[in-house]
């Protein structure tokens, strides 16, 4: 099972998530204490789950769906693998591999993401 969540302000206009036993599971809305420049003081938080066969084609549609600035991304466990998406750029790495999980920070940095929103567990 894939669960993960995704920043209804972080997707571009117009983009759709079409993938397919994708399941909203809540959606809740939160202030943000340090939002980074271009983002708003207010998310919509949306908590999904999906079949894990579907982990691919999830971090593909979310790839193509999420706005290349503001510094945005989305997250997702898939089984032992956390998969970590950026506008056109996926990282995805076994839970509690230091390196892939700096790697996946090292590239949110260089797109603006703040220190404070990198901070995924393990």
């Amino acid at each position: 099972m894939v669960k993960g969540r995704i920043v209804a302000e972080s997707l571009r206009p117009g983009a759709a998530l079409a993938v397919a036993g994708l399941e909203l599971t809540r959606v809740s809305r939160v202030a943000v204490s340090a939002p980074g420049p271009g983002q708003p003081g207010v998310w919509t938080l949306l908590d999904v789950a999906a079949p894990a066969e579907r982990s691919e084609e999830l971090a593909a549609a979310l790839s193509a769906a999420l706005l290349a600035d503001g510094g945005w991304y989305a997250d997702f466990r898939s089984g032992g693998d956390h998969v970590v998406v950026y506008a056109g750029r996926i990282f995805r790495y076994a839970v509690g591999d230091v390196v892939g999980r700096g790697e996946a920070i090292a590239y949110g940095r260089s797109m603006g993401v703040p220190d404070a929103q990198l901070d995924w567990g393990l």
